[in-house]
């Protein structure tokens, strides 16, 4: 089977013969990653483990990468590989939803949320080519979201990670993008400290699995598909990438001294306490925070008294007016270690 190349790939060898090889396709942001350091390791491991040659597919302003994917898949792609940050690998990710193409991730920037949550090499390009190459497929579920914006239109995209209303949004929003390429994650917290200025309270009406509309305030909720942050946060401790259901945080400040014992619960109950057993029956004997509210659902509708902040996997989506979030059950093929 041989699998013809679109104008606007690239291909290491123009000239090859008819091969019922496998055949992996990279999609590549230029800003943030090498292209002749990745050719280099894809054709040592390409050739080992017996696929045939790559194609390569630039990402750009008026195609972050969902185009070319679309365009790898009907060339013949098997793999996808998603080089770049999180908003290309959630690009990619939303076009091979529901694919037998699996997704390869050559992590790039400063989150790397999915790759982190499914334990991946975070800063050895050869390791994760080798994973892509070499490794098995495994099988997670995708949010999926319908977004009505201020204007009235809608769209609708998918996460692998997360989605956020209110101040986890506007914190992204806020942030610098030439001081994050500078000195990275130390970058949100110029961007917090924006954010906590103004008052965030925002009130919300909200429907989860169907069981009738309630109403709460908060400063933010997170929809999250798994739940690490960088810096090892465990923001949803209970949350896994196949488990059919997402897990939703609403954190519920009334005093700024409020953040103080939601960074401790954050901090210190879900990446310390929850990994032992002693740990844990310190967490059982401690009362509950009402400011950290914990829920469990595969399809949340939610809607605002004003347009809010938005985002997905850590990338600003700009502004909505209401949402609906579900559940999409292993929909997407990644590639893991063996």
């Amino acid at each position: 089977m041989s699998h013809p190349s679109p104008a606007t790939a690239e291909r290491d060898d123009e000239m090859h013969p008819a091969s019922p090889r496998p055949v992996a396709a990279v999609v590549y942001n230029p800003v943030k990653v090498s292209l002749a350091d990745i050719k280099k390791s894809v054709r040592r491991h390409q050739q080992k483990a017996g696929w045939g040659e790559t194609l390569y597919y630039e990402t750009s302003i008026d195609d972050p990468g969902g185009g070319i994917t679309r365009q790898a898949v009907e060339a013949g792609a098997d793999m996808v590989i998603a080089a770049g940050g999180d908003g290309t690998v959630r690009c990619v990710a939303e076009a091979l939803r529901g694919s037998s193409t699996a997704l390869g991730l050559l992590p790039s920037g400063t989150g790397n949320l999915l790759a982190r949550n499914l334990k991946l090499s975070l800063d050895h390009l050869d390791n994760a080519i080798s994973t892509a190459f070499n490794g098995v497929e495994r099988q997670i579920d995708l949010g999926v979201v319908d977004i009505e914006n201020p204007d009235g239109t809608r769209d609708r995209s998918c996460f692998v990670v997360m989605a956020g209303l209110g101040l986890d949004a506007q914190m992204l929003a806020n942030t610098n993008d030439k001081l994050k390429a500078r000195v990275g994650w130390l970058a949100y917290v110029d961007a917090i400290a924006k954010s906590l200025r103004d008052n965030n309270s925002i009130s919300i009406r909200y429907d989860l699995d169907g069981l009738g509309r309630k109403t709460m305030k908060t400063h933010t909720i997170i929809i999250g598909n798994c739940g690490l942050l960088p810096g090892n946060l465990m923001l949803l401790p209970d949350a896994a990438v196949d488990d059919g259901v997402f897990d939703i945080v609403a954190l519920r400040p009334e005093r700024k001294i409020d953040w103080v014992g939601i960074w401790l619960k954050i901090v210190w109950e879900n990446g310390i306490l929850r990994r032992s057993r002693a740990g844990r029956q310190i967490m059982r004997l401690a009362p509950d925070l009402k400011t950290v509210r914990y829920m469990k659902g595969s399809e949340i509708v939610v809607r605002l008294d004003s347009p809010q902040d938005f985002e997905l996997d850590g990338d600003s989506h700009g502004m909505a007016v209401a949402i609906r979030a579900w559940i999409d059950p292993l929909a997407l093929r990644v590639r893991v270690p063996a």
